[in-house]
């Protein structure tokens, strides 16, 4: 089946999202597209006569037709925009497409290392160089405390004030209490434990760090210029390191956050705790981790229950 004709309003909407709204040619073409599906969804019915109940048919009949659902979702964002602009020039005809909602999105499950993968990510350190050191402790550090990319390159060595016309720390190491505070998302702060084996890391790291850091740098972690450490650089670092050891995953900072979180709650089970590790102000946002670990028990009785090795049709 060909591209469907749209009926004049919807030509004129093409119109104007791409002359007064100066939306990109792909965008317009991405709308005109959407549109001609709803065209011919609705058949013979005019699109000014569509009702909600004929939306929430026509994204039905998408999702049996197996269409993804954010594409769904994609498209009826851009009926809603349509009908929208329908409604502001055919004396304010309702918005059938306002409360239609597509197919709930599979909640994908954050990645995470085995126990071991991570621990000898942590633990491996090429040689005794000075960058080596440095890596090291970087390592030990997101997985012993779950820190984002952000927080962890926001980290200065020790907590600094408002002086000298730079602003007050927004993270910082207290090797001495073997904590960290960090300022996370909605600039909310929140201080953990450093683990020991990244302590000795960060120790080792902080007795060689003045001979790479620059003049007065507050930064805990610094590139071989001397400068803060940028994300970029971490992730690249963490990348290379995953790839020497043949992991054969691709590895980057969130992966060991999540890794913390996973393997705490498998070991002691509470939520709470790891909600308060990871700074989430919704515990509901920390309830994936019960899925992942969920999944872990589930591969590890299929590995090992002699029921689930049974062949099958045997009792």
């Amino acid at each position: 089946m060909g591209p469907a004709e749209l009926p004049a309003l919807a030509q004129q909407f093409l119109r104007e999202m791409r002359d007064v709204r100066r939306l990109s040619p792909h965008s317009v073409a991405a709308y005109r597209r959407d549109l001609q599906r709803l065209v011919q969804l609705a058949g013979a019915t005019p699109l000014a006569t569509l009702k909600a109940a004929d939306i929430r048919r026509a994204a039905g009949r998408l999702h049996a037709r197996g269409l993804a659902p954010s594409s769904i979702a994609r498209m009826l964002s851009a009926w809603r925009s349509f009908f929208r602009y329908a409604a502001m020039r055919q004396a304010g005809e309702a918005n059938p497409a306002l409360g239609v909602r597509g197919p709930r999105r599979g909640q994908r499950l954050p990645k995470a290392l085995a126990p071991d993968e991570a621990m000898a990510l942590a633990a491996h350190q090429e040689d005794d160089g000075a960058l080596a050191v440095r890596d090291h402790a970087l390592v030990e550090l997101l997985y012993s405390s779950g820190l984002r990319l952000s927080e962890l390159v926001a980290l200065d060595w020790r907590a600094f004030g408002s002086e000298a016309g730079q602003a007050a720390s927004a993270g910082w190491i207290d090797l001495a209490e073997r904590e960290l505070t960090v300022t996370g998302k909605g600039s909310q702060r929140r201080t953990v434990p450093i683990g020991r084996q990244a302590l000795a890391a960060l120790q080792a790291w902080i007795g060689v760090r003045p001979g790479l850091a620059a003049a007065g740098e507050r930064a805990l972690f610094v590139s071989n210029r001397g400068t803060r450490l940028s994300p970029r650089s971490v992730q690249m670092r963490l990348g290379r390191l995953a790839a020497h050891l043949g992991l054969g995953v691709q590895v980057h900072p969130h992966v060991l956050r999540h890794s913390m979180a996973s393997h705490v709650l498998q070991s002691s089970g509470d939520l709470r705790a790891v909600q308060e590790l990871l700074g989430h102000k919704n515990i509901a946002t920390t309830q994936i981790y019960t899925r992942l670990d969920w999944q872990h028990l589930a591969k590890a009785y299929d590995a090992c229950h002699p029921r689930a090795r049974a062949k099958p049709g045997r009792a």
